[in-house]
C-alpha cells in the first residue's frame, strides 16, 4: 500500500518536474511542496549560491541535498557542516582546513569542507549561527573563492557550490548587528523559504503513512495503519517542530500502539493548540483513512472539481498534475464523460 502510495506520488511529481528529477526522499504533493520543488528543479540547474529558510524540522538539509543532486554537481561530493554544533575556532579548521603543527593537535595537514566541496556543494546548515569574524572568513571565500587553510599562507582556489540555511531572520539579525549584510547579500542570491508542516497539511497522511512503514519494520510491529479519530489529531495539531516532530510522534506511536492500528489514545502526548477550534483547522472528514489509496485519490479528486466549480484546469493545478492526467483519472474513476 505505502509502496503504491510513494509510487503515485513520485509519478505526479515527476510529471510536474520532469522525468529525471530526484525529490530525494522528499514527500508531499501539496501545491505548496509542488510550487517549492519545482523553484528547486529551475534552481539546481544554476551555479548560483542559495539560502534556504524554514523553521527547525522542515527539511532544508533534504532540499539542499534535491539542489545538488538535480544539479550538474550531482556526481560530485556533497558536504554538509552544521555551522551551530561547533565552536568559532574548530569551525575555521572544519571549513577551510589546517596546516601541520598549526594548533595542539594538529600532527598533520587536514583539508577543509570548502576543498572537500571541490566540483561538488557546500550545505552550510544554520549558517546564521557563525560569529562575525567567522562571516568576515565566508565572506572573503565566497568573494575570493579561494581558502587559506589555519596556519597557512598561501591561498588554495576552491570550487563549491554554497547552500546556506537558516531558521533564523536573517533581516532582524542585520538590524540588531549579528550578521553581516554583504554576507547575507553573497548567501542571499536565491531565496528558497520551506513552508511549516501547518501550511502544508495536505501532506500529513503521506508523512505519517511513510514513516509508520520504516518504524514499524524497524520495531518488528505488524502495524496497518492509522484509525480515523488518529489521522484527525495528526491533521489538527499544528506541529511546531514540524516533520522531525510529526516524525518521532510517529515512532512512539507505534511502539505504543496495541493494535494493528495507530489510535488517538496512542497519539495522547499530541495535545491540540489551545484556543484552536474543530473548525479552524481544515480537515479531511470525509476520508476513511483505512481504505485505498485509489478510494482516497477518487475522493481528492471529486472534492477539488467540486471546489474549483467544476473547471478543470483550476482543479489539475489544485492536485498538482496535468489537465491531460485529470482527464485520465476522471475516464478511470468515471467520474464524468
Amino acid at each position: 500500500m505505502e509502496h503504491i502510495r510513494l509510487k503515485e506520488e513520485n509519478r505526479i511529481l515527476k510529471e510536474s518536474l520532469g522525468k529525471h528529477f530526484d525529490r530525494q526522499n522528499i514527500i508531499g504533493q501539496s501545491p505548496a511542496m509542488i510550487k517549492l520543488l519545482e523553484t528547486v528543479a529551475q534552481v539546481a540547474a544554476s551555479e548560483a549560491t542559495v539560502l534556504i529558510n524554514g523553521e527547525s524540522g522542515t527539511g532544508k538539509e533534504l532540499i539542499a541535498g534535491a539542489i545538488h543532486f538535480n544539479s550538474p554537481r550531482k556526481d560530485g561530493p556533497f558536504v554538509k557542516i552544521n555551522c551551530a554544533a561547533i565552536t568559532e575556532t574548530l569551525l575555521e579548521s572544519e571549513l577551510f582546513g589546517h596546516e601541520k603543527g598549526a594548533f595542539t593537535g594538529a600532527d598533520k595537514r587536514k583539508d577543509g569542507r570548502f576543498v572537500q566541496a571541490h566540483k561538488g556543494s557546500l550545505f552550510l546548515d544554520e549558517v546564521s549561527e557563525m560569529t562575525l569574524a567567522m562571516q568576515v572568513k565566508l565572506l572573503r571565500v565566497l568573494q575570493e573563492r579561494e581558502i587559506t587553510r589555519v596556519g597557512g599562507d598561501g591561498a588554495v582556489k576552491v570550487d563549491a557550490r554554497v547552500i546556506g540555511a537558516t531558521n533564523r531572520n536573517l533581516m532582524n539579525m542585520i538590524k540588531e548587528s549579528s550578521f553581516r549584510e554583504d554576507l547575507f547579500y553573497r548567501l542571499n542570491v536565491i531565496s528558497l523559504d520551506i513552508p511549516p508542516l501547518r501550511k502544508r497539511r495536505d501532506d500529513i497522511v503521506l508523512l505519517v503513512q511513510h514513516f509508520l512503514q520504516d518504524f514499524a519494520a524497524k520495531n518488528r510491529k505488524h502495524i496497518k495503519g492509522f484509525t480515523p479519530k488518529a489521522i484527525d489529531r495528526l491533521i489538527r495539531y499544528d506541529w511546531p517542530g514540524n516533520v522531525r516532530e510529526l516524525m518521532n510522534a510517529v515512532e512512539r506511536a507505534v511502539v505504543l500502539a496495541r493494535t494493528e492500528h495507530i489510535d488517538d489514545e496512542d497519539l495522547a502526548i499530541i495535545q491540540t493548540p489551545l484556543g484552536q477550534t474543530a473548525e479552524s483547522t481544515p480537515v479531511l472528514d470525509d476520508i476513511n483513512y483505512n481504505i485505498t489509496l485509489e478510494d482516497m485519490e477518487r475522493t481528492a479528486v471529486i472534492k477539488t472539481l467540486k471546489t474549483s466549480d467544476g473547471n478543470k484546469s483550476e482543479a489539475a493545478r489544485r492536485l498538482g498534475i496535468t489537465r491531460k492526467t485529470l482527464h485520465k483519472k476522471l475516464k478511470k474513476y468515471g467520474i464524468m464523460p
